[in-house]
C-alpha cells in the first residue's frame, strides 16, 4: 500500500528531496515508524509536503506530486499559510476560494485515481511569537479554514481529523510554545499529537 502525506511545512518538516525514505522529522516520520514496525513490508510511504504552500500551491502540484505517484491513500494538511500569507504579505487565499480550490483538488484526484482513499486534516494554530501581533484575526481565519476543510470532508464523504481542539487542550498543560514553537510549527510533542490523531483515523479505515 502506497501512503502519501501532503501539505505544507508542518508535513514537509525538512524531508529530503533526494532520498525518498527520509520523509522529514515530523508526524509523517512518526506514523511511518509505527506503521512499518507493526506491519513489515506492507507500506510504501511518501512525503510531498512543501514548506510555505497554500491550497493553490498544492493544487498546482496535483499532477507531479499526487496523480503521477498513484497513492492508495493520501492525507492532506493544508490551510494555515492561506491565512498567514495574507496577514503577512497580502498573498493569502480567502476561505471561500480555499474551499473552491480544495474541492477542485479532491474532484480531480478522485477522477484520476478512483480507488484512492483520502483523509482531510484540520489546520490549527496557537498564539505564538510569529502570529501574536495579529492573533485575534489569525485565530478566526484559521478556524474558518478548519470549517472549510471539514465541509470538504463531508462533501466527498472523507474522514476528517480534528486537531485544533487537541492543541487547545494541550495548551492547558504546558505553554503554547511547548507544542507549537512559533504558534504554527509543532515541536516534537506537537507532532506526536498529530501522529496520534492521524493513526487513530487511519486505523479506523481498516485498509
Amino acid at each position: 500500500m502506497k501512503i502519501l502525506f501532503q501539505g505544507d511545512s508542518i508535513t514537509d518538516c525538512y524531508r529530503s528531496r533526494e532520498v525518498e525514505f527520509r520523509i522529514g522529522m515530523g508526524y509523517a516520520l512518526l506514523c511511518q515508524a509505527e506503521l512499518m514496525c507493526e506491519e513489515p513490508n506492507k507500506y510504501e510511504i511518501l512525503n510531498r509536503g512543501v514548506s510555505g504552500n497554500r491550497v493553490c500551491d498544492l493544487y498546482a502540484r496535483i499532477k507531479s506530486d499526487i496523480i503521477n505517484l498513484k497513492p492508495d491513500f493520501m492525507s492532506i494538511l493544508i490551510g494555515v499559510n492561506d491565512v498567514w500569507h495574507e496577514l503577512g504579505d497580502q498573498n493569502g487565499v480567502d476561505a471561500d476560494k480555499y474551499y473552491k480550490i480544495y474541492s477542485m483538488l479532491i474532484e480531480e484526484v478522485k477522477e484520476a485515481l478512483p480507488d484512492i482513499k483520502i483523509m482531510i486534516m484540520e489546520p490549527f494554530a496557537l498564539k505564538g511569537r510569529d502570529n501574536e501581533i495579529y492573533w485575534d484575526e489569525f485565530k478566526v481565519e484559521v478556524a474558518k479554514r478548519g470549517e472549510m476543510a471539514k465541509k470538504i470532508a463531508e462533501k466527498f464523504d472523507l474522514p476528517f481529523v480534528p486537531l485544533q481542539k487537541k492543541f487547545d487542550e494541550a495548551a492547558k498543560l504546558a505553554d503554547n510554545s511547548y507544542w507549537l514553537v512559533d504558534g504554527v510549527h509543532p515541536t516534537a510533542a506537537g507532532h506526536m499529537i498529530i501522529k496520534k490523531e492521524w493513526m487513530k483515523a487511519f486505523k479506523e479505515l481498516n485498509l
